[in-house]
C-alpha cells in the first residue's frame, strides 16, 4: 500500500515541479557600474559557471538599432551617439521580450543578469510600472571602478569593438550621465540593503573571485 502510494507520488512529482517552473517569475540581478567597469566580461563568466542568462540593455538596443526595418533604430542611434539614455519604454519592452523568449525556449532558464539597467529614475519607474509582480529583483551587483580606469579600458576596447561610443568625448558624457543619473538609483537600492559592491579596478580573475562569493552566498 505504502509502496504503491510512493510510486504514484513519484510519478506525480515531475508534473508538479513542471507546473511550478512554468509559474516561476524571472529572478533578476541588475548589474551596474560605469562604462568599462567590466560588466559584460563578468556577466560572461557568470553565465559560464552559473545558471543565469545575460541580457545587456545596451546590446539589445544596439541590435534593435541595426535591425532592418526597426521603427526605433534611428531614434536609438541618436541617443547612443549623444551618450544619452534611450526612452524607457523601448528598453523595457526589449528586456521583457528577451526574458519571455528565453523562458519559453527553456523553462529552467528563469535567472537573468540585466546589465546596464536601470540607469536613471525614469528607467526604475518604468520597470516598476511594467514589471511589477512579473519579475523579482534579487539584488544589484555593482562593479565600482575609477573614472580614468573606465575611460582607458573603453579606449582600448574601441580599437577593436567597432562601437561608435568608445571614444573619449562620448565616454566623458557617459560617465557624467552615470554619476548624475545612475548613482542615485544605486543609492536607493543601498537603502533597501540590495546592493553588492565589488572593486572592479582589479584583474578579471580577482573580480570574479568576489562575484563567486556573492552568488554562492545569495544562492
Amino acid at each position: 500500500m505504502i509502496v504503491a502510494l510512493l510510486h504514484r507520488l513519484s510519478e506525480k512529482l515531475p508534473r508538479v515541479v513542471h507546473r511550478l517552473s512554468v509559474m516561476m517569475k524571472p529572478q533578476v540581478v541588475f548589474v551596474l557600474g560605469g562604462p568599462g567597469a567590466g560588466k559584460g566580461t563578468q556577466c560572461a563568466r557568470i553565465v559560464e559557471n552559473y545558471s543565469y542568462t545575460h541580457l545587456s540593455a545596451g546590446d539589445l538596443l544596439r541590435e534593435e538599432r541595426s535591425r532592418s526595418g526597426s521603427e526605433f533604430g534611428q531614434l536609438i542611434d541618436s541617443f547612443i551617439k549623444e551618450g544619452k539614455i534611450v526612452p524607457v519604454e523601448i528598453t523595457i519592452n526589449l528586456l521583457k521580450k528577451a526574458m519571455e523568449e528565453t523562458m519559453k525556449a527553456d523553462e529552467k532558464k528563469f535567472r537573468f543578469l540585466i546589465d546596464g539597467f536601470p540607469r536613471n529614475q525614469d528607467n526604475l519607474q518604468g520597470w516598476n510600472t511594467v514589471m511589477d509582480g512579473k519579475a523579482d529583483v534579487k539584488f544589484v551587483l555593482l562593479f565600482d571602478c575609477g573614472n580614468e580606469v573606465c575611460i582607458d579600458r573603453c579606449l582600448e576596447r574601441g580599437k577593436s569593438s567597432g562601437r561608435t561610443d568608445d571614444n573619449r568625448e562620448s565616454l566623458e558624457k557617459r560617465i557624467q550621465t552615470y554619476l548624475q543619473s545612475t548613482r542615485p538609483i544605486i543609492e536607493q537600492y543601498e537603502k533597501q540593503g540590495k546592493v553588492r559592491t565589488i572593486d572592479a579596478s582589479r584583474s578579471v580573475d580577482e573580480v570574479f573571485a568576489d562575484v563567486k562569493n556573492i552568488l554562492e552566498k545569495e544562492g
